[in-house]
C-alpha cells in the first residue's frame, strides 16, 4: 500500500436469492460483483472486493466481512451511504472501519459462525427463501447429541461437496447447538474453517440420523468413514446464513 491508500473493512448483510452465491462468475449476478460496481462508482478506481467467505448460490448473510483499498479520501460515514445508495435492496453495508493494511478479510479470519433455519410443521409463505421445511418431528435431544460429537479438530473430508478437493480438509468446531421456538429450529455452528458444502451437509446428515438409537456413534463413524457417500442429502441452500466472522482482535 502507498501512503495514501487505506485499507477499509465492510460488514455485510444480504438476502443471496437471487445471487449466485458471493464469488464473481462470469455473466452471472453475484454479490461480490455488486458491490465491486459500487465501490468502483463511489471511489472512481478500479475496486475489487476480498470477501471472507464464498457463500453458494441462495445463501444469505447477516455478518460476511470484505475489504478493500482504495486512495480515496472519503469519510467512513459518507463511504458506508454512498455505498448503500448505489446497492440494490437485498444488499446492505451495516458498517465500514479503517483497518491495517496486513488485514485480510479471508486470511485474517480465526472463526465464522453460520446458523441454518428449519420451519418444523407448517410451511410459510414469508420465510420460503430463508428456510427449510421439515415436517416430521425433530428430535432435540438426539441431535444436539449429534452436535456435542462435532466438537473438536478433526478431517470432515466426509461432509464436503463432491469434487471438491481442499488440500486439507481439517476444521475445529468450537460450538454446535439447535435451539427450538415455536416452529422453527435453529443450527448454530462455529468453526476456524468451512469445508465447501459443509454445513448443509451436517445438517442433511442430522436430518437423516438423529431417529436412531445411537446417532451420536452414528455421526462418528460417517466421519472416520471419510467418504461424502456415507453422510446425508445436502439440504437447500435457502435456510443457510453466514451470521458473523471473528478475527483475532480489533484491526
Amino acid at each position: 500500500m502507498t501512503p495514501l491508500e487505506r485499507n477499509l473493512k465492510l460488514t455485510i448483510a444480504y438476502d443471496g436469492t437471487g445471487y449466485h452465491g458471493w464469488q464473481i462468475q462470469p455473466n452471472l449476478p453475484t454479490v461480490q460483483a455488486k458491490i465491486n460496481q459500487a465501490a468502483t462508482v463511489i471511489t472512481g478506481e478500479a475496486v475489487s472486493v476480498i470477501g471472507a467467505g464464498r457463500t453458494d448460490t441462495g445463501v444469505h448473510a447477516t455478518g460476511q466481512v470484505a475489504n478493500f483499498v482504495t486512495d480515496s479520501q472519503m469519510p467512513i460515514t459518507t463511504v458506508q451511504k454512498a455505498l448503500n445508495a448505489n446497492l440494490p435492496p437485498d444488499i446492505a453495508i451495516l458498517d465500514v472501519e479503517e483497518v491495517s493494511a496486513d488485514f485480510h478479510a479471508r486470511f485474517s479470519a480465526i472463526r465464522r459462525r453460520y446458523k441454518y433455519t428449519i420451519l418444523n410443521r407448517f410451511p410459510c409463505p414469508f420465510r420460503r427463501h430463508t428456510a427449510f421445511f421439515v415436517p416430521k418431528p425433530i428430535c432435540l435431544q438426539k441431535s444436539q447429541a449429534i452436535c456435542n460429537a462435532l466438537l473438536g479438530q478433526r478431517n470432515f473430508v466426509s461432509f464436503q461437496k463432491t469434487g471438491s478437493n481442499r488440500p486439507r480438509p481439517v476444521c475445529h468446531i468450537f460450538d454446535a447447538s439447535l435451539q427450538k421456538e415455536n416452529d422453527v429450529i435453529i443450527f448454530r455452528i462455529e468453526a476456524d474453517a468451512f469445508l465447501r458444502g459443509m454445513v448443509r451437509t451436517i445438517v442433511g446428515t442430522i436430518l437423516a440420523v438423529h431417529h436412531l438409537p445411537d446417532p451420536a456413534g452414528e455421526i462418528q463413524r460417517i466421519i472416520a468413514a471419510q467418504d461424502r457417500s456415507t453422510a446425508g442429502t445436502s439440504v437447500p441452500a435457502k435456510g443457510l446464513t453466514l451470521t458473523a466472522v471473528e478475527y483475532p482482535s480489533q484491526p
